[in-house]
């Protein structure tokens, strides 16, 4: 009998057992009657036989069992135990012809508890089998906001129509995404992989799996295997990804490996609220000398369609050509107006990479981050930034505007100005950042009229209520002043941009919230023709960066109208300088939300990621936040990016 083996087997068990001591976790198998102690259960469902992963196992069905393993699942009792001779004994019986009998198991949470076969079982783990046949019963917990619960829901609901069952994910939303970038048809009624769309998964998952783990994925406690591979096929596709070596494999993972460092951190973003202050070193101007007209700095931007039919890439445009002001002929300006999918887009930066040497390159919507990555990790010299705001990639930088501070001014004027204390608010995309603008203009309004409401509405429902229909409506219920698109569309000109007041005839603009796009190029390029991008990075490379900057950067500001009253302006101008000494923060003080809960406490301020991650509406909004299915499907798309408040997840047991 192979005691030698056992002899090995204990030895690892042994180590498991110190080193979960030391790090104050339990020595020996999880116990699912300890696990589901106070957890209701909804009910059980015999899924039959079932070829299960090994690394899943991490217990046993009872107590009883669990003292003769390590948490590792290797055996820890004496040698001349009747225990020792059984493994042994199973061991040789593997060795020579291999175990065939199915173990006996429960599932709860995708983990394997064993109820018969914890020796097989054991065996198998110690010669590094990945799966085993097993008859599982699964215990499906009642569904909760519980995070782990809603992801469990979310992968029964995956595992029935795929039969996979060795992914994991620790984010919700996940298992979805997989299927469609696995180029999984969605709209099929009743969805149900082939076997070799199973196979081409295994395959390429087992395969990542052994590069992850041997570049040390194991000890990034706080992501899955499954996790860092999604990522994987995000930036490489899943046909590539299945057609790569071993080899490619290992490639690509250390390539992304600070991408999934990141990811373990949480995905922090280090968020710059002020353009960092360069200066231009001696060692930087001999390594990398001055633009200059014979060898200026080529930069690119990427717009998704002409920007003269978007107010957003219009102003993007604007700052395009602010660039070519400020620097002349030492910087290079190329824009491409035609990258509405993320293959063209792609292809797009790659050309400019390799035909024209493009160094910088501003991706212009949150739609492109996708793309941005993907070129970003085969490309790392080159300096790719998007715009976008809440999003962390270690291999590209992200650039905002903290327009709410602007929203806050506009708000201000519409409170000070309304006769019918009813102001409109017309909003597009429910994603980071407008919700914080809808807040804040809702602040300034209050500020100076308590007796103010805001009446928000949206333009990307599919019910197809055209503005022109809202507009109406406005006037109807007596909206005297309304917030809209902060700048003109020039292919489909009009007035009613900014804040302006609503009449029967032509609207009286009163001010209009700015994004200076340019003032942000400008110092952005600056930093890296100063050569103090590597200098202004993240502190540790598990982070993102996030530029982020408003009215103090110049960034931000607001154009009030010649007809304002002047002690108005000068009111408005007044609290424009507090916000840029930092004297008043819009998010601060008591905060209620349409529910009554207090979001925010007096003598406290809001945080930057809180301010970016809002999800609810001040108690002077009426209005909602859409649901992606409520929407049109253009504004789908960015929302499941970017959105702030998605649909619930479909319970599986409800079919």
């Amino acid at each position: 009998m192979s005691y030698v083996e056992y002899e090995k087997a204990k030895k690892l068990g042994e180590k498991a057992v110190k080193e979960a001591k030391q790090e104050g976790k339990s020595p020996n198998p999880a116990v699912l009657d300890e696990v589901l102690d106070g957890v209701r259960i909804r009910g059980e469902v015999n899924l039959g036989l079932v070829t299960i992963p090994l690394d899943r196992i991490i217990g046993t069905a009872t107590a009883g069992r669990a003292n003769s393993f390590a948490c590792n699942f290797m055996p820890i009792l004496e040698k001349d135990t009747e225990f020792a001779v059984k493994w042994s004994a199973l061991c040789d019986a593997h060795m020579e012809e291999g175990i065939h009998d199915p173990l006996k198991v429960y599932e709860y949470l995708n983990y394997y508890y064993v109820l018969e076969g914890n020796k097989r079982a054991s065996v198998l783990k110690y010669f590094d089998a990945v799966n085993v046949p097993a008859l599982v019963t699964r215990k499906i917990p009642v569904k909760s906001d519980d995070p782990e619960i809603r992801i469990y829901y979310e992968f029964m609901d995956f595992n029935r129509k795929t039969g996979v069952n060795f992914i994991w994910f620790s984010k919700e939303g996940n298992f979805h995404r997989l299927l469609e970038d696995t180029g999984t048809d969605m709209s099929a009624p009743e969805l149900t992989w082939t076997d070799e769309q199973v196979q081409n998964l295994t395959s390429a998952y087992y395969k990542f799996s052994k590069a992850f783990e041997e570049k040390g994925g194991k000890k990034l406690e706080n992501i899955t295997t499954g996790d860092a591979f999604l990522r994987l096929i995000q930036v490489y596709e899943y046909e590539t990804v299945l057609n790569m070596t071993i080899a490619d494999i290992k490639t690509a993972a250390a390539k992304m490996w600070e991408e999934f460092l990141m990811m373990n951190q949480g995905q922090e973003v280090t968020v710059t609220l002020d353009p960092p202050e360069t200066k231009k070193t001696l060692l930087a101007r001999v390594l990398r000398p001055e633009p200059s007209e014979e060898k200026p700095l080529n930069v690119a931007f990427i717009f998704d369609r002409d920007p003269s039919s978007s107010d957003w890439l219009y102003a993007h445009e604007l700052g395009r050509n602010h660039i070519k002001e400020v620097f002349g002929n030492k910087v290079s300006t190329l824009k491409i107006t035609s990258a509405d999918t993320e293959e063209k887009t792609v292809q797009a930066m790659e050309e400019l990479i390799r035909t024209e040497g493009t160094e910088v390159i501003f991706t212009t919507t949150s739609q492109m981050i996708d793309a941005s990555l993907k070129v970003a990790v085969e490309h790392p010299n080159v300096h790719i930034l998007n715009c976008s705001l809440n999003t962390s990639h270690r291999y590209i930088r992200t650039y905002y505007a903290r327009l709410y501070e602007a929203k806050l001014l506009s708000g201000m004027l519409a409170g000070i100005m309304t006769k019918n204390n009813r102001i409109g608010y017309l909003a597009d995309y429910p994603i980071y950042g407008v919700i914080a603008n809808i807040n804040a203009f809702a602040i300034g309004a209050r500020m100076v009229n308590p007796e103010v409401e805001v009446r928000l509405e949206w333009t990307t429902l599919k019910d197809d209520i055209s503005k022109e229909a809202i507009y109406q409506n406005f006037y109807k219920e007596g909206v005297d002043y309304v917030s809209d698109q902060d700048m003109i569309t020039p292919r489909h000109a009009s007035r009613k941009f900014g804040m302006y007041k609503l009449t029967d005839l032509q609207p009286v603009n009163v001010a209009m919230p700015v994004v200076n796009w340019g003032v942000l190029y400008e110092r952005i390029i600056k930093m890296i023709i100063d050569g103090a991008w590597e200098k202004t990075d993240a502190p540790a490379d598990d982070k993102a960066i996030n530029y982020w900057w408003g009215l103090s950067s110049g960034v931000i500001d607001v154009i009030l109208s010649e007809k304002t009253p002047a002690a108005t302006k000068r009111l408005i101008e007044l609290m424009k300088k507090s916000i840029m000494d930092e004297r008043f923060a819009p998010f601060s003080g008591i905060l209620l939300d349409q529910s009554g809960v207090q979001r925010c406490a007096a003598g406290q301020t809001l945080t930057a990621e809180e301010i970016m991650k809002m999800d609810w509406l001040l108690d002077c909004v009426v209005g909602e936040i859409p649901v992606v299915d409520s929407l049109k499907e253009k504004a789908r798309n960015i929302v499941e990016l970017k959105g702030v408040r998605k649909d619930e997840a479909e319970d599986p047991g409800d079919r």
